[in-house]
């Protein structure tokens, strides 16, 4: 087995020369690129958003992917095939630029200007750092980490990645979506009046699931069902309704001359109805409500729920006292008297112009880092789940010291999760008022 591969996430990353050898580089050494030439790109997770994101990314001029990594072969290849038929002419990976395992990561970042970070987003911290190290500038998914480790990681790879002067852009499209732009704007000047309060929704009927294959091991299965276990995916709180929370964390921290703000406390209740005694769902919850308190006053009251057959809303309300604003639509306090609505038929795909930005302030050298926010609404969701899943009133400035993690000390196909099943078959849940979480 691979030594680079043993122990926590920060010791894998100190004990890989890669990482270590590319950390003494000059700033940005490796990643600035003058006037058109061609950006290299790297994939690093080959799964259905990642093969997404290499789209768009390859859908600009001056793109060329080179390079790919994936711990599963026939993810990669049934990636690299897909983005062949769609680019044809702007996709070069060779077979010694296929990269597979626990450590491929870094072999793909060394070839690459651009790195797109798309694994489960327990990874994301360790693959983030690495890049950032190695003077490469970043696309990553969001969540961008799924503990308190993890958010700690990010923003100290952000910080480094602002004195190598990285470019780095993350999957939260609201802040690239027009429509959610002109309500800000309208926000900021005074059409809802002051923020008082914020309802925040992703209610729906569930995801995939993966069953367990003959050949697995406990580790392959779980990499294989990641949306099931929180080292890997943090929850549904986490992995989808981290949106919605970062709207709120955005529109009440432009209100308070912020970039973005965060919850000082929280408490919030949750559990699995619908899910419980069947082990293919993990140690997941099916549903969570969250009380999160800010500085300025305001409280957000967030829910999220996998449960089907029920209501669903994927959405947002912001609401001031003197009316309330939804994604593209501002109403009076009533919400039946419309102020202003946004019309969008001529909008470009927000999840194209993620990428339109990115490489445009590669090619300007312009600033550009969603890292700090990214890693505060990640942690923000996060915080909320501590909250359901203990049953307490948390404080934010407690629980971003919390040492608790469920990331394995060793990533290997034979290793053995810290997760897992009962001589029942069942993973164990957690249970509020006894799991402790800080």
């Amino acid at each position: 087995m691979n030594p680079a591969l043993e122990g926590t996430r920060r010791k894998f990353l100190g004990t890989s020369a890669v990482a270590a050898g590319a950390a003494a580089l000059p700033a940005s050494i490796s990643a600035q690129v003058e006037g058109n030439s061609t950006l290299k790109l790297a994939l690093v997770g080959c799964g259905g958003r990642g093969s997404g994101a290499a789209n768009q990314n390859l859908t600009t001029q001056g793109t060329k992917l080179v390079a790919m990594a994936d711990v599963f072969e026939d993810r990669m290849n049934g990636a690299l095939d897909s983005l062949t038929k769609r680019h044809a002419d702007k996709v070069e990976v060779p077979d010694e630029n296929k990269f597979i395992g626990f450590d491929a990561y870094l072999k793909a970042i060394e070839v690459a200007d651009v790195v797109i970070l798309a694994t489960p987003p327990g990874f994301r911290p360790m693959m983030f750092k690495a890049a950032i190290d190695a003077g490469k500038h970043v696309f990553m998914e969001k969540p961008v980490c799924v503990d308190a480790a993890g958010y700690r990681m990010v923003m100290e790879a952000a910080k480094k990645a602002d004195e190598k002067n990285l470019k780095v852009v993350v999957g939260l499209q609201r802040h690239y979506q027009k429509s959610y732009l002109e309500t800000l704007d309208r926000v900021k000047n005074g059409m809802i009046g002051d923020i008082v309060s914020a309802q925040i929704y992703w209610n729906g009927g569930g995801v995939w699931v993966r069953d367990r294959q003959p050949d697995d091991t406990e580790m392959r299965y779980q990499c294989r069902n990641w949306y099931y276990f929180n080292w890997l995916c943090g929850d549904n709180i986490c992995e989808q309704h981290i949106h919605n929370i970062d709207v709120a964390n955005w529109f009440i921290g432009e209100a308070m001359g912020k970039d973005f703000a965060h919850p000082i406390s929280a408490q919030g209740m949750g559990g699995r109805e619908v899910r419980d005694g069947d082990p293919k769902y993990g140690q997941i919850f099916d549903h969570h409500f969250v009380e999160f308190r800010y500085e300025n006053g305001v409280i957000v009251n967030s829910q999220c729920r996998h449960q089907r057959n029920t209501w669903s809303r994927v959405s947002e309300e912001i609401i001031g006292t003197n009316g309330r604003a939804e994604p593209g639509k501002i109403t009076d306090r009533t919400g039946k008297k419309v102020m202003w609505r946004h019309r969008g038929r001529d909008d470009e795909n927000h999840y194209q112009v993620e990428h339109n930005v990115l490489l445009e302030h590669i090619r300007e050298d312009k600033p550009i880092n969603n890292a700090y926010y990214g890693a505060t609404s990640s942690m923000t969701s996060v915080f909320g789940r501590m909250c359901t899943y203990s049953g307490k009133n948390l404080k934010w400035d407690d629980a971003i010291k919390s040492e608790k993690s469920d990331f394995p000390d060793v990533l290997a196909w034979d290793a053995q999760p810290k997760v897992l099943p009962g001589p029942d078959g069942q993973y164990p849940v957690p249970v509020p008022g006894v799991t402790e979480v800080i």
